[in-house]
């Protein structure tokens, strides 16, 4: 467990190593830039979804799913932050409430 460890964190430090040696001028690029605005969305998005609709290798569709879509209502009205995730909470529970 210790060797993973050690070698995910070397893993890191030279991804981060790499990271400050490359060039100014490739970070400005127009692509790099919209890539780099873009891609932690993407990320997100796909940790909500995983966490969202697996249950280890299964797909499900339970509460969580009912949560995430008050919470996408939620931010279609223009819901503060703290509201939305109030919202998913609240969904959550109730769909398990009456399950």
């Amino acid at each position: 467990m210790w060797i993973a460890i050690a070698v995910t964190a070397a893993g890191c430090y030279l991804v981060k190593l790499l990271g400050l040696a490359v060039p100014a001028g490739a970070l400005e690029r127009p692509a790099v830039r919209r890539l780099a605005a873009l891609l932690p969305v993407a990320l997100l998005a796909a940790l909500t979804a995983q966490q969202t609709f697996s249950d280890g290798t299964a797909l499900v569709l339970d509460a969580r799913a009912a949560g995430l879509a008050a919470a996408a209502v939620a931010l279609l009205l223009r819901a503060p932050f703290l509201l939305v995730v109030g919202v998913a909470v609240l969904a959550t529970a109730a769909v398990r409430a009456l399950a």
